[in-house]
């Protein structure tokens, strides 16, 4: 059978018991951002009893897409599956996730369901293979992959949570370059966890900096589609920023970002 590793990136963990309230069972790499530097194999009981193989890495590095790449290089697994620190697992998910590659020989990235106030139903009703515009769509932690399939892939470490330059879109980045280098992306409806309600480590509001990032995010993702990527977003989104930035002042800073990471990269 094919082994199955949840990858969880955390800020300063207390201790391995964290990983029961997200109800992962079956094995995982825990990379915690902390002021040490150490690693550790750990066998345990998980919540619902079962043995439980966890490899633990405490790095004093920072950054959420570094902190991914380091848990991706640190899996032995075959499949591969991102977590964060509000996702609760349904019981069954290492069995639905193996599951769905098994179906799918061909497939390289999975996107999973996971249910969230804001995505109270799964994108699409039935399985579908993705592209450059619906995987705009996706979020870090629906994303599972076969390990040997994106060796020659890298979450942008200038973007995600903790990076000091682009708070966000490391994910949608990573969709990119994988449909770049000809990935099969596959998105199934499969609910396979929940979103616990807690205060997001990156998003506070619909400021000058959030869209400086997303502008930037668009650059990374496609300088050429950029421009369209940037107006369909000040517009498709106006209603949630409306209250915080005016269309201008949010399209004016989205190519801020972009000449940014345009110029720099």
């Amino acid at each position: 059978m094919k082994k199955l590793d949840v990858l969880l990136s955390i800020l300063k963990m207390d201790d391995l018991n964290y990983i029961d309230s997200l109800k992962i069972t079956g094995n995982a790499v825990v990379i915690n951002q902390c002021d040490s530097d150490s690693e550790e194999n750990i066998s345990r009981r998980s919540v619902n009893g079962s043995d439980q193989a966890v490899k633990y890495v405490k790095t004093t590095t920072r950054g959420l897409s570094r902190s991914r790449n380091l848990a991706i290089s640190e899996s032995d697994a075959d499949i591969c599956i991102l977590c964060d620190n509000d996702v609760v697992y349904v019981d069954d998910y290492e069995k639905l996730i193996l599951e769905e590659f098994e179906k799918r020989p061909d497939a390289d990235i999975i996107v999973f369901y996971i249910k969230r106030k804001e995505k109270p139903v799964p994108n699409y009703a039935t399985a579908r293979k993705m592209d450059y515009l619906s995987v705009l769509k996706i979020f870090s932690p629906e994303i599972a992959f076969r390990r040997e399939s994106v060796k020659d892939l890298k979450f942008n470490e200038d973007f995600g949570a903790g990076s000091g330059k682009y708070i966000m879109g490391e994910e949608n980045i990573f969709l990119y370059d994988a449909l770049k280098k000809k990935k099969n992306i596959y998105y199934v409806p499969t609910k396979i966890a929940e979103l616990k309600e807690v205060q997001s480590t990156w998003f506070s509001e619909y400021d000058e900096k959030f869209f400086i990032s997303r502008g930037a995010n668009y650059a990374a993702m496609s300088k050429g589609w950029s421009h369209l990527l940037i107006w369909q977003f000040a517009l498709r989104k106006k209603n949630l920023y409306k209250e915080n930035i005016t269309m201008i002042q949010a399209l004016k800073a989205m190519y801020k970002g972009r000449r940014e990471f345009c110029t720099y990269e």
